[in-house]
This record gives C-alpha cells, sequence and structure tokens, in this order.
C-alpha cells in the first residue's frame, strides 16, 4: 500500500497504531518525545477486548505471559476486612471468550515497541506543530526539523496538540475529585489471594490489588482530595498511612509493602467526549481522542481499539486516505464516548458524589453473587472493532 503515516506518540495507542498499519504495508514512522521508555502508571488492566487487539496484532504468546491470572474477584470491607462477595471470573471469560490480564506498564510498552522495532522510534522529538495541505500533512519538532505523510495520527496524550489542531483551539480537562497512588509489590496472601483481584472499599475510598506476572501485585490506593495539593514523591507511605491508619490488616501490611521512591501518585482527569477527530489528513487516536478515567479500566483498551479499527479503517479504503480516516473516526467516536461515560459514572458513585449512593453500593456488594458486576464488565468489553 503506498500510504505513509507519521504517529505522533509511542504510548500504547501510538505503537498499538504502527503495528496495525504496518501489517497492511503502509509505512510508518513513530516520534516520540521523551528520550526512553517511562510510561506513567505502575500496570494496566487489559480487559478481554484489549487482549483480543494485542492478539490481533500478532502479540498473543507475549501478552499470556506477561499477564497476572485473575481467577477470581472480591470486594472487602475497607475497616473490618470481612469478604463482602467474591466470585469466579470464569463466567465472564466464557461469555467473551478471553481471559482478561492486568500487565506491568513499562513491560508492556516494551512489548509494543519491540514488535514495532525499538530502534526505529525517534525518540526526543517533541512535537510543536502539525499543518495539513492538500495532500500531505506535515508535523514539525521542537529541533527545526519536519516530516510529512498522506496521514498524521496524534497519539500525543491527555495534553494533546494534535487535539488542538483537529478541534480549532484547546479543551479543558475536568478533575474527577480524587488522587490515585499506584505501584508494584511482591505478592503477599496477608493482603489478598494471589490470583485475585481484591478490593477493599468504604468512606468513598479504594484499596486494590491484583496480579500480574513475576510474582507481583499492582495495587492502587484511590483518595478523594481537593485538585492541587502539594505531594513529595518518596512520601507515599506516610500519607497513606495517615489516609487509611484505620483500615484493615491487609490494607496496613500493603502499606509497609509499598516503595515509596517507585509509588505513583496522579490526580485523576477526563475529558468530555467529542465526535470530531479528524480534520483533513490528521487524526487523534487514544487519550488524545478519549481521555477518561481509570475506574472501569478501560483507558488502555479504548486506544488499542482505535488502533485495530484504524486498520479496518485502511483495509476498506486501501487508495484514499481521506475516506479511511472518515471511516475510522465514524467507527470509534460513539464506541469510546460511550467508555469515558461509564467510566464517569462509576468513579463518582465509587469515590462518593452522592454519599447515599456510595452506601448503597455497599450494601449490593454485600449480596452480590458477581452476577451484576460480570454484566457490567461485559458490558463494557463488548462493542469494539474486534468485540461486537
Amino acid at each position: 500500500m503506498s500510504v505513509k503515516a507519521v504517529i505522533v506518540g509511542a504510548g500504547m495507542g501510538g505503537m498499538s497504531a504502527a503495528i496495525a498499519l504496518e501489517q497492511l504495508g503502509i509505512e510508518v514512522a513513530v516520534y516520540e518525545q521523551v528520550t526512553e521508555n517511562k510510561p506513567v502508571g505502575a500496570a494496566i488492566s487489559v480487559w478481554s477486548n484489549g487482549v483480543k487487539c494485542l492478539n490481533h496484532l500478532g502479540l498473543e504468546k507475549e501478552t499470556a505471559e506477561l499477564g497476572g491470572i485473575v481467577d477470581s474477584m472480591s470486594y472487602v470491607d475497607g475497616f473490618t476486612g470481612d469478604t463482602m462477595c467474591r466470585f469466579s471470573m470464569q463466567p465472564l471469560i466464557d461469555e467473551v471468550g478471553q481471559r482478561p490480564y492486568p500487565i506491568a506498564r513499562a513491560e508492556l510498552q516494551l512489548m509494543l515497541m519491540n514488535a514495532y522495532g525499538y530502534d526505529a522510534i525517534n525518540f526526543g522529538k517533541k512535537m510543536v506543530a502539525v499543518h495539513d495541505g492538500e495532500d500531505r500533512a506535515t508535523v514539525e519538532f521542537a529541533d527545526g526539523t519536519t516530516d510529512s505523510a498522506d496521514i498524521v495520527i496524534g497519539a500525543d496524550g491527555a495534553k494533546s496538540l494534535t487535539r488542538e489542531y483537529v478541534l480549532g483551539g484547546p479543551v479543558a480537562r475536568r478533575y474527577a475529585g480524587y488522587v490515585n497512588f499506584n505501584g508494584l509489590v511482591e505478592v503477599d496472601e496477608k493482603i489478598g489471594p494471589a490470583t485475585e483481584w481484591t478490593t477493599y472499599v468504604g468512606d468513598s475510598r479504594r484499596v486494590s490489588v491484583m496480579p500480574v506476572a513475576g510474582n507481583r501485585f499492582y495495587f492502587f490506593f484511590d483518595v478523594p482530595m481537593p485538585e492541587g495539593v502539594q505531594f513529595e514523591r518518596g512520601t507515599a507511605r506516610e500519607v497513606l498511612a495517615a489516609e487509611f491508619g484505620d483500615w484493615a490488616p491487609g490494607v496496613q501490611t500493603l502499606i509497609e509493602k509499598l516503595d515509596p521512591a517507585t509509588t505513583n501518585r496522579v490526580e485523576i482527569l477526563d475529558l468530555d467526549p467529542f465526535d470530531t477527530w479528524v480534520k483533513g489528513r490528521v487524526a487523534v487516536l487514544g487519550d488524545a481522542a478519549h481521555n477518561t478515567t481509570p475506574d472501569i479500566g478501560q483507558g488502555g483498551c479504548s486506544a488499542m481499539e482505535d488502533a485495530v479499527a484504524l486498520q479496518f479503517a485502511f483495509r476498506d479504503h486501501p487508495d484514499d486516505p481521506l475516506a479511511a480516516l472518515a471511516a475510522y473516526e465514524s467507527a470509534r467516536t460513539e464506541r469510546a464516548g460511550d467508555l469515558v461515560l461509564r467510566a464517569r459514572k462509576r468513579c463518582d458513585v465509587t469515590h462518593g458524589k452522592d454519599p447515599e449512593k456510595t452506601a448503597a453500593w455497599y450494601e449490593e456488594l454485600r449480596g452480590e453473587d458477581g452476577t451484576n458486576i460480570i454484566r457490567g464488565l461485559v458490558g463494557n468489553i463488548v462493542g469494539g472493532p474486534l468485540t461486537s
């Protein structure tokens, strides 16, 4: 296929798109502003729709090797440590035909980079402008260099410059009301079973562990607080000990075991869904197109869906880049926007935006056999290019 694509951003979405387009024979150039692979966040829930995308990209074996095995899921009373509900994940796997995998983010990122060709990525290239033309689009970089291609895909993250170009100006992200502390620790069954996704809940907060490869738990703490609270890196243990001092023994064990030097602190924001993803030969993908809260674990999965949908669009319109980008936009905006709003709704219940709704949710969990939760998870998984 005599098409060239420039992809700006070597995150999950950008690398998935690069691999997907190369599978069609499209020439791809990837540019990334950082100088090395340093993902934000410790790990990611790759739900079955995301795993199917990775399998489609030829990475089934590698993904399974990096993924943690989640056989069951539980909710635990954050204060007493009593199990509110516990259920098997097998019904979900049976229904959607694929096991989900929590995966360490840096390892997933490196897997994608290596699959594309690590040495082929242009690191240290900060985009400062993008322009559309009659038959080419051009990207300008801070070092004074440029590149032109039939299409430019802006996978340049939540603060996307490409999005500003496509929409004609900046848009404000919305603070979701909480801060997420996350990292990796060695598995300790005092915290939760080694093959279970365990979530402690109470007081509009959440503490969760899930297994990733290498006998490790990915953990996170959600703490509702105002935006912009000062934090000194390396003090996570003290902060979390103060915030969760009266929580159950499993939570205390997690706080003791975490490494403050490698624990991340992320203020959670999202972006109202929008329907314009394409302007001429320039399109957005991933967080640039649908910045979401992590409350349903679909941010990265949605970016991978974008990549597969982009591939399908060029497969169906091999000689017409403009038609392909229009088909990509048509295939993705409603689905991706729906996931953003689902995550926002889940976020609000989990983090006490309406305390009565949060209290009612806790009560529901105490009577849950897994049916309702799995139905919700399947509802998130189904609807993408490989799960329709």
